[in-house]
């Protein structure tokens, strides 16, 4: 009966070109226990590497790209979001409801 009220989403972030691959998995593995605190399930993590940035951000001119895709009840989005904005090491990130 919860499947009902799982969606289906893609993430995208850019991490901070100064971590290393720990540091990448570290970020990874707290971005998927943040979707499992919330009711929801990883499916899919894809590190897309190391990428130059369109334009420079916080002095970054590169960073390491990482798409995961997820199930989570709506109101873990909010949670999710709040994760990715307030962690130094996320540059920048978009969520999108893929189900629809």
């Amino acid at each position: 009966m919860s499947e009902v009220n799982l969606h289906e989403y893609e993430a995208v972030y850019v991490a901070q070109s100064a971590l290393d691959d720990e540091g990448v998995t570290g970020l990874n593995q707290r971005f998927a226990q943040t979707v499992v605190t919330y009711g929801g399930q990883v499916i899919s993590t894809e590190p897309w590497g190391r990428r130059n940035l369109a334009y420079p951000i916080k002095k970054n001119f590169t960073g390491h790209y990482v798409m995961q895709r997820f199930q989570m009840p709506a109101q873990g989005t909010n949670e999710l979001e709040r994760f990715l904005r307030l962690n130094e090491d996320v540059l920048r990130y978009l969520i999108v409801r893929t189900d629809e």
